[in-house]
């Protein structure tokens, strides 16, 4: 009896998602966001509709279940759903979409084309800041060279981003991998993280707007979960790394780069950092409860005075 309660809802389910489905603007938005999330008033640039018009497709859409919807401050923005229920049927229709309206896409260009000059510009405002932090700690592709030879000791399929920033981790480790999501809380810097890797090539990167402490990824997803230079900014590095490791699959590993424990008090005053880099009781007591086991640990101190990156590598039981 519980089983055809259970078969009977997920029917109606998939009922009211293909009803609303069922309506051309509504196909349209779809193929959109099946290319990435866009805020409501890109979708209103793109279709060139009124924003009430969108906005009231949007919400149908949204309570069926075909697409995810989630605020930005004054902002809301969009994409396709991701539960297990749901998706397949939204791949199956987008598959089924010819090529009509292929002015979408093409407005769709000009969305990217103007972000990404936003986005250049803001990169500027904050690039000489970003110039002072690295100053205090060792050459940048130091730390790359490093985190790609502890990542190259297994293959990975499927790699996520925590607080991917501007997308260089996955500029880096991309090409590995045949799926690869960068998820950030700042759209901005999701922007320069777009445009970087369309300029590497990388077109088959997926970014999302979110939040590291509930990502609203699927459980054992990912087989190689990255965390650079984040934990410091944060209240609660441990909730972090417990939404990581349930991003794991068993054997996935998470690799986080941050500050040793420091005491430079002007990376707090002056960049908000939360904290004055990690300490190692902390780190092993944060993987402990997530269920992660440490594998290896790196330390790169600087040349001169200064802060030593450190790097974890940690895998899932």
């Amino acid at each position: 009896m519980a089983d055809d309660y259970a078969s009977k809802i997920r029917f109606n389910t998939l009922l009211e998602a293909l009803k609303a489905a069922g309506e051309p603007t509504r196909l349209r938005l779809l193929r959109l966001l099946a290319r990435e999330e866009l805020s409501v008033m890109e979708l209103v640039s793109i279709l060139d509709q009124s924003q009430p018009r969108i906005s009231r497709h949007l919400k149908l859409m949204s309570e069926a279940g075909l697409i995810e919807r989630f605020p930005d401050g004054a902002w809301v923005f969009y994409r396709l759903s991701s539960a297990p229920s749901i998706r397949p049927l939204v791949d199956v229709i987008l598959a089924s979409l010819d090529d009509a309206y292929g002015e979408d896409l093409q407005q769709l260009e000009g969305v990217r084309s103007h972000r990404r000059k936003s986005a250049e510009g803001y990169f500027e405002t904050i690039a000489p800041k970003w110039d002072e932090i690295r100053s205090h700690y060792i050459a940048e592709a130091d730390v790359e060279a490093e985190i790609l030879h502890l990542a190259a000791r297994q293959p990975y399929d499927h790699l996520v981003d925590l607080g991917t920033g501007s997308g260089r981790m996955l500029t880096l480790l991309g090409g590995g991998a045949k799926t690869a999501i960068g998820l950030d809380l700042s759209q901005h810097m999701l922007n320069v993280a777009r445009a970087r890797s369309h300029d590497a090539g990388l077109e088959t990167i997926d970014f999302r707007h979110g939040d590291i402490y509930e990502t609203r990824l699927p459980a054992a997803s990912a087989d190689f979960v990255v965390v650079h230079q984040v934990l410091h900014f944060l209240a609660d590095p441990g909730r972090a790394i417990a939404e990581a490791a349930r991003l794991l699959k068993p054997g996935g590993r998470l690799l986080i780069a941050d500050f040793a424990h420091h005491d430079l008090e002007i990376m707090r005053e002056q960049y908000q950092h939360r904290r004055l880099g990690m300490l190692d009781e902390d780190m092993d007591h944060w993987f402990e409860t997530a269920g992660l086991k440490l594998d290896v640990t790196r330390s790169l101190p600087p040349k001169e005075a200064g802060l030593t990156v450190k790097i974890w590598l940690a895998i899932k039981s």
